[in-house]
Order: structure tokens, then sequence, then C-alpha cells
């Protein structure tokens, strides 16, 4: 697939409202590989150019990383954390970058989280792990893990947010939560309660834990209940995934209630899940009127 090609559905691709100059657009992408994917990025870059991206499951090494690819298109600052045989995160940024800084969450530097300041702002790229397929701490050690991760995450971001505060800053939270917690952000809330990334043991998590965080879904604030809204459709569905449209709401961005103020719009990339050889995720994207 050529650059070309890929750039053909961007072109009608649009956000409402101000333009660059007065607003800051965050997109956030599970790219599941950015090195097999780096023309796909390049070309949802130049047809949507958010100001940042931040990436999830990069699966590749700091040093592997495609810097030169994305550089080329304006995008010369970038934090990258990836590591050999682990999911890895990045953030790319037209604007530049500072304060960069990444947590190990349950003690293990598995590369699932990195921040760093862009115009005033923290932006934090975050890949929670999926849990595998057996909703049973008990049974399932991957489950488990999931549980611990959100868990230290509760204490972890309310603190990230008042140490924010203090300093003068807001904050952005994006990525892939791998959980959907709202009935509306899966294909039937029903058949999937007890499906991983849809349990109330993780929904009840994320949505308490955003909360005591007090940081605003602003996905749901430009697109309310009970519209369904989904960025990942499983690769088992094949080309049918958007007749079926089984999908779920699995990606986020968040941001403090200062800046949820500010929201112009959101916009979620669905056209990229038609692409060859796409990710089974799609970019979200919100943008935000500046001070």
């Amino acid at each position: 697939m050529s650059a070309d090609d890929e750039r053909k559905p961007l072109a009608t691709a649009t956000m409402h409202g101000a333009t660059h100059g007065d607003a800051l657009t965050i997109a956030t992408w599970n790219i599941n590989s950015v090195r097999l994917r780096q023309q796909q990025v390049a070309a949802f870059l130049d047809g949507w150019r958010p100001d940042v991206l931040c990436l999830q499951e990069i699966r590749c090494a700091t040093d592997a990383f495609p810097a030169r690819t994305f550089r080329r298109l304006g995008y010369e600052h970038m934090a990258v954390w990836g590591r050999k045989g682990h999911a890895g995160v990045a953030i790319l940024s037209r604007l530049p970058l500072c304060n960069v800084q990444r947590h190990c969450f349950c003690g293990l530097e598995d590369a699932r989280h990195i921040m760093a300041e862009v115009a005033g702002v923290e932006v934090h790229s975050l890949y929670v792990p999926a849990g595998g397929d057996v909703p049973d701490a008990g049974r399932n050690p991957k489950f488990a893990h999931k549980l611990a991760f959100l868990d230290e995450l509760r204490t972890w971001l309310a603190r990230q947010v008042q140490q924010a505060a203090s300093g003068g800053r807001e904050v952005i939270l994006t990525g892939d939560l791998n959980v959907a917690p709202l009935p509306d952000d899966v294909w039937d809330h029903r058949r999937l309660l007890r499906v991983i990334t849809h349990t109330p043991m993780e929904t009840e998590r994320l949505e308490t834990l955003r909360a005591e965080a007090g940081m605003v879904d602003v996905v749901r604030v430009r697109l309310p209940v009970p519209e369904k809204v989904f960025t990942w459709w499983s690769y088992r569905a094949g080309d049918a995934w958007e007749q079926h449209d089984r999908g779920r709401r699995l990606d986020h961005v968040w941001s403090t209630p200062e800046l949820a103020a500010r929201l112009e719009d959101v916009a979620i990339a669905r056209e990229t899940r038609s692409w060859p050889r796409p990710s089974d995720h799609v970019p979200v994207l919100a943008r935000f009127r500046r001070r």
C-alpha cells in the first residue's frame, strides 16, 4: 500500500472549529507495531495533522523507532519508551516536549507509560494490560495483573493530577486502557459482562479511578450515551468487521476539568480500520481551545 493510497480516505477528514493556532489537538492510537504500520501512521498524521499523537503497542526498542518517517512530516519532537518483547509507548509532537517521564506499574519495567509536557499540559500515553481470556483472577495471572495495575493506577493518577495542579499544569491521559466502561461502549452489554474488557471488576475500577482523580471522559462529553462509540474491532471478524460492527471502546482521552471546559471537538478516525493490514484499533482525537 502506497502512502498516496492511504491518504485518500483522509482527504475529507476534518474537525470543525478553531484553527491550530487557537487549539491543541491530541490523538491516541494503539498501532500494534509502529514499524509495520509506519506508513499508516504517516498517512494519518498527514491527513488529520494533530499537534500530538500518543502511540501504544509500538512493539520495538527505543533505538529502532522509525523517527525519521515522522520528522519528515513535521513531528520533530518525540518521547519513546520501547523494549524488545514488550508493548512500548511513544508521544510524537509538532510542538516542543519537556519534562519527559515514565512510570513503572506493579514494579515492572514493561514500557506501558510515558509522559511529556506540551504547551503547559501533561500528556500521558498509557497501555493497560489486556488481561488474557479468563475473567478469574484466581485462575488467570494475566487478569490478576490487570486488576492490580488498575488498582495502582487509581492511587498514582490521583496523585499525579494533584501534583500537576499545584504546579499550574493541566493533564491529559490518553491510551489503550483495555476497558470499555459503559454499556454503550460495547456492541452487546449483557453478552460481554463475562468477557474481559467489560467485566464489572474492570469497569467499576476504571470509572472509580477516573472519578477520584477528577478526570473527564471527553469523548463522552461530545458523544454522550446512548450513542454507541467503538475504537476496536477484533481481527476475527476479518473484512466483515464493519458490517457486523461488534466493537468496543477501549481507547480513551481524559482531561482535567479546566481543560475539558475548553473542549471543542472529538473524532474517531474509523476509516483507518479499513486500510490494508490495519491495526485492530483506530485513532481517537480531541481538540481543546488553548488558554
